[in-house]
């Protein structure tokens, strides 16, 4: 019952223009008919615990049903992240402003709330004057880039950086990031992040689960949701493996980028093992929440912390090595303290 009533979530939710260009896809890839689809599709959320868009994500029309047991829907992905990340605990890590205090220790650009702008306009004075030319504008409870602004420092002043705050909806303020020349030449539209993904296992250490690429395609924020790739990162050699792929599935994947023409197949990953032995650490201190996607900024002197992330995504978790992780996850699910 509790599946059916996630379908009808789903079904409010649903971007229709979305799910007519993936239904008209998988008509014409499958030569099945639309009844046949929906029908499918319905019995699938619910048997697999999946959205109507990801039965189309994950390639459901075309797949075995042992296959189809393997992949971790959004209700999948809810229920083990609450059990993993307790609503009690994870405000450090849904709450921007919070998560960047708490965990300052791994961020090295500045940032200020909006009522700390007003109270203090010093801290839009640094902002403004920092090591950057552009400030980044967005909600501290905002999910997949929604809502983000890029502005440029020149021209501000204490009041009017505030003011901006205000019209774009937004109420905290960073220093944009500079990231390092090899992801820059990769793609400068955005910063391109690498989304590490950490699990506190049994013994109450961390395994990395996942190292996921971000990279931009004309966008200034790098999420799958905005039209972005993303593309599977060896966790030994920090490399590139094969393609990336865009979420919507009428797009092809690509082993160069489709506007810069850098190879994305083979790309090394700055400073990888250092983002790797970042993100460990940062999973230990506060362990109460033990399954994170980490979203890692690599700059010349080294990665430091965007966002922790305690509902991370399974579309740029598993959609880039096209196959269905949830075992990896009942492990930890079965194994637990």
């Amino acid at each position: 019952m509790k599946r059916v009533l996630y379908f009808f979530y789903y079904l409010k939710e649903l971007d229709s223009k979305k799910f007519k260009s993936f239904m008209a896809y998988a008509r014409k890839a499958s030569g099945r008919s639309t009844l046949s689809l929906y029908l499918e599709l319905f019995r699938d959320s619910v048997k697999y615990n999946i959205s109507i868009l990801e039965y189309f994500q994950f390639h459901f029309y075309e797949i075995s049903p042992e296959e189809k047991a393997k992949w971790a829907g959004t209700g999948y992905m809810y229920e083990y992240q609450l059990l993993m990340n307790p609503k009690e605990s994870r405000n450090l890590l849904s709450d921007k402003a919070l998560f960047l205090k708490d965990y300052g220790k791994f961020v090295n650009h500045a940032f200020a709330g909006i009522e700390e702008l007003k109270l203090k306009p010093e801290l839009a004075k640094d902002l403004i004057e920092g090591k950057s030319d552009k400030v980044v504008l967005k909600s501290v409870d905002g999910q997949c880039g929604r809502g983000i602004q890029i502005i440029p420092v020149k021209g501000l002043n204490p009041s009017t950086l505030v003011s901006k705050l205000e019209a774009s909806g937004n109420d905290l303020a960073e220093e944009f990031v500079q990231q390092h020349e090899d992801l820059n030449r990769l793609s400068p539209s955005g910063l391109n992040t690498l989304r590490i993904v950490t699990q506190i296992n049994k013994e109450g250490g961390v395994d990395v689960i996942a190292a996921r690429l971000r990279i931009t395609v004309n966008n200034s924020v790098d999420n799958l949701a905005a039209g972005n790739l993303a593309a599977e990162v060896d966790l030994e050699s920090g490399k590139v493996n094969g393609p990336a792929v865009y979420s919507d599935i009428t797009k092809e994947d690509t082993a160069t980028h489709p506007v810069t023409g850098v190879a994305i197949s083979g790309f090394e990953v700055p400073l990888f093992k250092d983002s790797i032995e970042m993100v460990t650490e940062a999973a230990l201190l506060y362990p109460q929440n033990r399954s994170i996607g980490w979203d890692v900024a690599i700059t010349s002197n080294g990665p430091e912390l965007i966002e922790g992330n305690h509902d991370w995504c399974k579309l740029l978790w598993q959609l880039p090595v096209k196959k269905g992780l949830k075992p990896v996850l009942e492990a930890y699910r079965t194994n637990r303290k």
